[in-house]
């Protein structure tokens, strides 16, 4: 592609490579749906262009709900990419430690209310973590790869979204993991409303539960 210059590679998963790169004097992320090899050809090709085209849908989707997502400038279905805006910032990931209490707690309500508005629009990010949420050099959030995102509105998969974050957080910031998903709840509450933010709340305990029950089935059967 023209006037396309890779300057790195900022993450390598499974499903898709992202790159840092120049597009016409502008710095961009290029995502990048990688060959499956193992599939059939016909049937490969038709998951990707499915997955290059349903990303961009649903981050315009986002938009329309109040969230904040990186500018689509190209999606491009023969090389199976999309051209989006570089987020200058910093993951939530690596701000959290940093901040004081009023300021971590105020920037996890923040985040409540970001999935909120998504959950409230039917839409499932399907990868939430402090990974993909970005605070920009304008204190700005941004909510980042929607690559397993997908149009859903059931409980199961709300409490799902939010329990992925709630490991997350226990993982990478286990000192105060409980206190910022006490904050994101509580800002998921006041936009979603405390009826059904204490059903996705159950829906999450449930899952621990589910988690638990199958880990000590292992444990009992080695």
């Amino acid at each position: 592609m023209d006037k396309l210059v890779i300057l790195k590679q900022l993450k390598k998963g499974a499903e898709a490579t992202i790159n840092l790169s120049n597009w016409y004097g502008k710095k961009v992320v290029i995502k990048s749906r990688n060959l499956k090899k193992y599939r059939h050809p016909q049937l490969d090709e038709k998951i990707r262009k499915f997955r290059t085209i349903h990303e961009p849908q649903l981050m315009h989707e986002a938009k329309k709900a109040g969230v904040s997502t990186p500018i689509i400038f190209l999606v491009d279905t023969k090389n199976m990419l999309i051209i989006m805006e570089f987020i200058h910032g910093e993951q939530v990931k690596h701000i959290l430690k940093k901040l004081s209490k009023d300021k971590r707690q105020n920037l996890c309500v923040k985040i409540g209310t970001i999935v909120a508005k998504l959950h409230s629009h039917g839409i499932i990010h399907g990868d939430l973590t402090t990974s993909n949420l970005i605070l920009n050099d304008h204190h700005k959030l941004f909510l980042v790869d929607f690559g397993l995102a997908e149009k859903i509105s059931e409980l199961e998969a709300r409490g799902v979204d939010l329990h992925l974050m709630k490991r997350g957080l226990e993982s990478t910031h286990n000192q105060f993991s409980k206190d910022c998903f006490n904050d994101i709840m509580y800002g998921y509450s006041k936009v979603i409303g405390e009826t059904i933010a204490k059903k996705v709340l159950k829906k999450i305990q449930e899952i621990e539960r589910r988690g638990r029950y199958i880990e000590e089935r292992k444990i009992k059967s080695k």
